[in-house]
């Protein structure tokens, strides 16, 4: 088991979601920043879609009921152990320990994790996954719909799976990530006709701020207002993790994992997949720019 001391501004458990049901309306959910999580996965021997602890600016405190090997990735964080001392000994003891490489957790140790200087979303895995009751065939909360558990708070106990199916834990560390991006590559489109002409060029002009409103839905941003060249909204059709979403103050949404399988808004560009988990590591007030990708260029 692990017993969350203190779980941040804002922890959940998340694997790599629902997939499938959007004609449900049941949104894919699942680690914001998924490369981060497999990587956690893949340096204690999980299987990549093992669930974990999604941290969001840091700030946590873990307490281990028994021993087992954990990992930290994502928005770097200082990471201390903390674990107690012998019969009779001295008390408690700590000593910090490196975030990108396995790290054994005694039996009532406690992994700290402090608060990144840069990025936002920091991933915690530990051998054999977090074991909390599937729903839909996933352990992730979805902060949308409300399905799979709660966000996590201080006193949440959660089960941690079995490890003698899993294979030995082979690597012994890994480079950090890349830190938040200062530029994400755009696809435009399906619904840059619903603006004035020069309105992709308006996009990727000029930085935008990441507003406080942004959450696991999407990245609100401060900028450049588009202008549409059509009145009216669109009838709900689908969305996918990336796009680009024009309310009628005209300010862009990124989507991000919880974002809706549906909308009404007019979308103008989606961002290259492989940028997705880098706009997950975007925080209030970041600056960051917009490009088109390879190929897109004769859309401005």
């Amino acid at each position: 088991m692990i017993e969350v001391l203190v779980p941040g501004p804002y922890a959940t458990v998340q694997d790599l979601g629902r997939p499938g049901y959007g004609h449900l309306g049941v949104p894919r959910s699942g680690a914001a920043d998924a490369p981060s999580l497999r990587l956690a996965n893949r340096l204690v021997g999980n299987p990549e879609g093992a669930a974990g602890i999604e941290l969001t600016f840091g700030g946590a405190c873990l307490r281990f009921t028994s021993g087992a090997w954990a990992a930290v990735t994502g928005a770097p964080c200082p990471v201390e152990l903390r674990t107690a001392g012998p019969p009779g000994g001295p008390g408690s003891r700590a000593r910090a320990v490196g975030p990108y490489a396995p790290v054994w957790v005694p039996a009532g140790g406690e992994l700290r994790v402090g608060t990144p200087p840069a990025g936002l979303r920091t991933y915690v895995a530990v051998r054999g996954g977090v074991d909390t009751p599937l729903v839909m065939g996933s352990r992730s909360t979805d902060s949308l719909s409300g399905l799979g558990p709660p966000p996590l708070r201080p006193g949440t106990v959660l089960p941690v799976g079995p490890t003698g199916a899993l294979s030995p834990i082979t690597v012994d560390a890994a480079p950090p990530t890349a830190p938040a991006p200062e530029v994400l590559r755009i696809l435009p489109g399906p619904r840059d006709d619903w603006f004035v002409p020069g309105a992709l060029a308006a996009l990727c002009a000029g930085p935008y701020q990441v507003s406080q409103d942004s959450n696991r839905v999407g990245v609100r941003l401060d900028g450049a207002r588009l202008e549409r060249a059509r009145d009216g909204e669109l009838p709900s059709e689908g969305m996918v993790a990336g796009a680009l979403q024009v309310p009628p103050d005209g300010l862009p949404i990124v989507f991000l994992a919880d974002h809706p399988p549906t909308g009404g808004y007019p979308v103008i560009a989606v961002l290259v997949s492989a940028d997705l988990a880098g706009a997950a590591q975007l925080r209030p007030g970041d600056r960051v720019r917009f490009r088109l990708g390879p190929g897109s260029e004769a859309s401005l």
